[in-house]
């Protein structure tokens, strides 16, 4: 059975583990916290600022086509045979067709100001068309989304109530170390407030969720409906949000993921005292891509980091301060960025309109410039032609068998054939099957615009700089290449002939 991320929206079930660490001979003992007698006057404290959320809204019946609404059950559960058989039956006649109806579920959430606001997450409360929020006490609260983003996961409700709100206060998720004790607090399947204690199992988790991952593990069991629910350090701060799981079943098997508190706390700060409740990010306006071995060692880096830009947009920040296609991003705002994927979160994060320090790795030296750190439009969408496929042509040719590349220089035919939106630069015609060309994804019609972050104006140049590169002792040679408007660096290996 494949493990698969999942959301919460119900969970719960309480696990303990031991590990035995052995020490070599010599090496004094690691200093260590010990292990707290109880967690409970720590969790009567905090229980009061932990909401559950009830959402219900309106679905259709199978029978128009929309969501069913039958019960979930784990896969696999004899359950979940045999209501798929009773509602299909019903769907195929054998009962009169039903009118729309109510939906109900269940989240998480914490009180972060007395004054009403709470946070969740985004997909707690999504389509929702009622929203009550229920207090430690059973309390029951109508509440309004004040707002949402959906790009990390995080939205603010409003509730009003004369009742004195106890409000949680936030951690630092920066502070927080692998091995560190938690505490997570939610509603798993609906039973009301539930504790479980865990430690922080690791940071910086990508799961393919949004393009702002960045999540905390933590073995604390969480659950569907845990989502939205805080994760606290034992100094009762929150650290976390708890998000998602990593799990066959959709229950918990100690892999569970938290949106850390230093993002959650910036995000709903915004989104309260921005006069539209809409999150502004910033922006750099590079493409970039992640720095492998290869073009690691073509571009003299001690080890594959950073990110490097592929091209710049034009009149954007980036361009405006200097920046290049072909810089490695080493660091931002004074913050290591340590691969590609770890920079948008950095650049996302900055205050739009603030001028940070960008250090760059520049023909094979650092240099760093002053960014004015720009607005993201986050309706602005990038789309690629597929390159048509087309046979080669066998005039104008200059042949590159170390890389199984067939290269001409561009001719009015060649532009014609491959839609070229210029002149510049050198025209794949043929790439070897299996060759490190194909390995690397080159296809004909791909226009190779740098080689070695130099110029070319013709095919026999990228012979002479794939000679120079082998007399200078490389192993790789790093090409520019343009796909219908899209830059990407390519890193070719030259021992692989």
């Amino acid at each position: 059975m494949s493990l698969m991320s999942t959301r919460l929206r119900r969970t719960a079930v309480i696990t303990a583990a031991a590990v035995l660490l052995v020490l070599p001979v010599g090496l004094p003992p690691a200093a260590a916290r010990p292990a707290p007698d109880s967690f409970a006057d720590l969790a009567e404290k905090l229980l009061p600022s932990v909401v559950n959320i009830s959402t219900t809204q309106t679905v259709k019946s199978e029978r128009q086509g929309e969501q069913s609404g039958r019960p979930q059950f784990p896969p696999g559960s004899p359950f979940e045979e045999f209501f798929k058989d009773f509602f299909d039956k019903n769907q195929r006649g054998d009962r009169p067709q039903g009118k729309p109806r109510k939906a109900t579920s269940l989240g998480s959430g914490f009180i972060i100001d007395p004054a009403g606001y709470v946070v969740t997450n985004n997909h707690v409360i999504a389509d929702a068309d009622e929203i009550t929020v229920i207090l430690h006490d059973d309390t029951h609260l109508k509440a309004e989304v004040l707002g949402r983003d959906p790009k990390t996961d995080v939205a603010v409700l409003k509730v009003k109530t004369d009742k004195k709100l106890v409000a949680a206060q936030w951690g630092d998720s920066d502070k927080s170390r692998v091995g560190d004790w938690v505490l997570a607090i939610g509603n798993p399947f609906g039973l009301g407030g539930s504790v479980t204690a865990g430690i922080l199992s690791a940071r910086q988790r990508d799961i393919n969720s949004g393009p702002y991952d960045d999540f905390l593990q933590t073995d604390a069991s969480i659950n569907r409906g845990n989502s939205g629910g805080p994760m606290f350090n034992m100094e009762g701060g929150v650290i976390g949000i708890a998000t998602a799981i990593y799990s066959p079943s959709g229950g918990s098997i100690g892999i569970g993921f938290a949106i850390p508190s230093n993002l959650a706390k910036e995000i709903s700060t915004e989104l309260i005292s921005a006069p539209d409740h809409v999150v502004r990010r910033g922006w750099l306006g590079v493409r970039i891509q992640a720095v492998t071995d290869e073009i690691a060692e073509s571009l003299g880096l001690d080890k594959p980091r950073g990110a490097l830009v592929a091209s710049v947009n034009d009149n954007g920040p980036a361009q405006t301060s200097g920046i290049q296609p072909g810089d490695v991003i080493l660091s931002f705002d004074g913050k290591p960025v340590n691969d590609m994927k770890h920079l948008p979160r950095l650049v996302a994060e900055t205050s739009v309109g603030k001028t940070v320090p960008v250090t760059v790795w520049r023909k094979r030296q650092k240099e760093t410039l002053q960014v004015a750190v720009g607005r993201l439009d986050e309706t602005e969408q990038v789309s690629a032609k597929e390159t048509p496929k087309n046979k080669p042509l066998k005039e104008n040719l200059s042949t590159v068998t170390t890389l199984g590349l067939t290269l001409s220089n561009v001719t009015p035919e060649l532009k014609e054939k491959f839609s070229l939106s210029d002149e510049k630069g050198v025209v794949v015609v043929d790439v070897v099957k299996d060759s490190p060309a194909a390995e690397k994804g080159l296809k004909a019609g791909d226009v190779i615009m740098e080689a070695s972050q130099e110029e070319i104006k013709s095919a026999g140049q990228v012979v002479s700089k794939i000679d120079d590169a082998k007399k200078a002792g490389r192993k790789s040679i790093l090409l520019l290449v343009e796909r219908q408007g899209d830059l990407r660096f390519i890193a070719l290996r030259l021992d692989q002939g």
